[in-house]
């Protein structure tokens, strides 16, 4: 598998032979960055946000993904959670869908803009998570101590944080460096494209900070 990052919480993930995925595609327009130049089979999108839900900078006539549910296209297998709409303060949360991708048996958590940790009955809903794409620049999502708190409790091979400060970003998030504290981390690792087979996965987890993409562009 690759997984490539394009700023903000918008990753391409590919596998040969396999139906490619575009997670929360932006409007730069919104949040900064470079227009986005992407092809996929799949588009999902956590919420309704033009930093989150700019489908149509993703070229292909993808099939577009927008809520909870089970679905299924050229041998990926996605599992859409709704993460709003538990305990006393549901009518506050923001509408959040996070995702899980099954490439075969390795799992990808894409969280969306997850506000909180999640309840126990979630993270039971989620199952095995290999890899977590989790935010971590708060702006309306996890902050560092919160989503340091969820790596703890979803215990993944491989982190790569994002929806945090950038040179490039416009939006008002935390620096990398606070979430790299709150892991306890003296340092990291930085890769311009994570390529991973479930039979290399790490069995203590990692880090992996990936460099944004400034080429904006992927083919399908």
């Amino acid at each position: 598998m690759e997984i490539n990052w394009f700023g903000h919480s918008c990753f391409r993930l590919s596998e040969r032979g396999m139906a490619s995925v575009v997670t929360d595609p932006y409007d730069s327009r919104a949040i900064g960055y470079e227009p986005l130049k992407l092809k996929a089979d799949i588009v999902t999108v956590s919420h309704d946000s033009p930093g989150h839900n700019f489908i149509s900078a993703v070229k292909g006539d993808p099939r577009i993904i927008t809520g909870p549910g089970e679905y299924e296209m050229g041998e990926v297998f996605i599992t859409g959670i709704q993460t709003d709409g538990a305990g006393k303060k549901s009518a506050d949360e923001k509408k959040n869908t996070l995702y899980v991708f099954d490439y075969y048996g390795l799992t990808v958590a894409h969280m969306g803009d997850l506000t909180r940790v999640p309840t126990q009955a979630e993270v039971e809903d989620l199952g095995p998570v290999n890899i977590l794409l989790v935010p971590v620049g708060a702006g309306g999502s996890l902050n560092a101590a919160k989503a340091s708190e969820l790596v703890s409790l979803l215990e993944p091979n491989i982190v790569i944080p994002m929806h945090f400060a950038t040179d490039a970003s416009t939006a008002e998030l935390e620096p990398l460096s606070k979430f790299i504290k709150e892991m306890g981390l003296a340092t990291y690792e930085t890769v311009p494209t994570l390529k991973i087979a479930k039979t290399s996965l790490p069995q203590e987890t990692r880090v992996f900070v990936l460099e944004f993409d400034r080429n904006r562009n992927g083919s399908s």
